[in-house]
């Protein structure tokens, strides 16, 4: 059909038609899906950037299951290889980074507590937070900032930004989280590395004051053993643009709470049947996980591939 619209100038439509073996009708009515197409790409772009207003590197993934509802309302059917391509013919796929800085000092003499998750099942909400220290950008300085995160539906329990990573800045943080914490007669182990933050006595003893908490930590440098709150990081800096460089703490703070909003409330995670942490924080019982390996051309993959298509 596009060689008939090549054509079409230079000899007449009947004629065209005839000899490329397609009726008159044929080619009107490609010449109207083509339309429909069109329309229908430009609405599915229109939704994706007003998504990325709030959140700037969200995935395709999360992207068709936040969309459905809204295309099912205006008549549009987009599969989740349809909405990859559509992204990549408009430059919109999203590529992974992958920087990394060392932020953990382990070399003290603060007691190290034993790792007690390696075998844990996770079954409900507030039956073990991780917790991880990660960098942020502000002008020409580091500054960073504090997550604690429950391991169950992902929600976040504590955060705190700052301009250095004193014991009192995790304080803080946890101070949040255990004032969020709903279920106090229930077992809470608390992850984390074995950072000097971790190991103070005003961290540890904020978490043995409380009820029904336990102290867990990572045995070697093995990002492994602290897995989830490495993941969780990757987020705010691949999916929220974090790692950004911020003009003042001010803004920092003021931007890394609204991520957090959003990815509590407004952000659905595979790891928790795409509810959003908030809504899995509620239920019991293991969640199902949306995750699944993808075979596809590396140009049009390379998002949920986790790289750059090779060149």
């Amino acid at each position: 059909m596009k060689e008939l619209r090549e054509l079409k100038n230079r000899a007449s439509l009947k004629d065209l038609c005839s000899l490329f073996g397609h009726s008159r009708q044929a080619y009107y009515e490609w010449g109207n899906r083509e339309q429909e197409d069109a329309l229908e790409q430009a609405i599915i772009i229109d939704l994706v950037r007003h998504i990325r207003q709030d959140i700037p590197r969200i995935g395709s993934r999360a992207l068709h299951f936040m969309l459905q509802q809204q295309w099912e309302k205006q008549g549009i059917k987009c599969g989740r290889d349809r909405l990859i391509e559509i992204l990549r013919q408009a430059e919109m796929l999203i590529y992974p980074k992958r920087k990394y800085t060392q932020t953990t000092n382990s070399r003290h003499h603060f007691y190290k507590y034993p790792n007690l998750i390696k075998e844990l099942e996770i079954n409900r909400p507030e039956q073990l937070w991780v917790s991880d220290l990660t960098y942020i950008r502000v002008q020409e300085e580091w500054n960073y900032v504090i997550f604690i995160t429950d391991a169950y539906s992902h929600k976040m329990m504590g955060f705190r930004v700052d301009d250095n990573m004193k014991t009192d800045m995790c304080v803080q943080a946890l101070d949040m989280a255990l004032a969020a914490r709903t279920k106090r007669e229930q077992t809470l182990i608390h992850h984390s590395d074995r950072g000097v933050q971790y190991c103070s006595k005003g961290y540890v003893q904020g978490l043995l004051n409380q009820p029904n908490i336990q102290i867990s930590m990572t045995q070697n440098g093995d990002p492994l053993e602290n897995a989830l709150a490495e993941r969780v990081n990757g987020i705010f800096k691949n999916t929220y643009n974090m790692d950004q460089r911020f003009e003042s703490l001010i803004e920092a703070q003021e931007a890394i709470a609204k991520m957090v909003y959003s990815y509590n409330n407004v952000r659905p995670h595979s790891s928790c049947d795409m509810m959003t942490p908030n809504e899995a924080h509620q239920g019991t019982g293991a969640l199902k996980r949306r995750w699944k390996t993808y075979y596809k051309k590396a140009s049009v993959m390379a998002e949920e591939l986790g790289s750059e298509p090779s060149s």
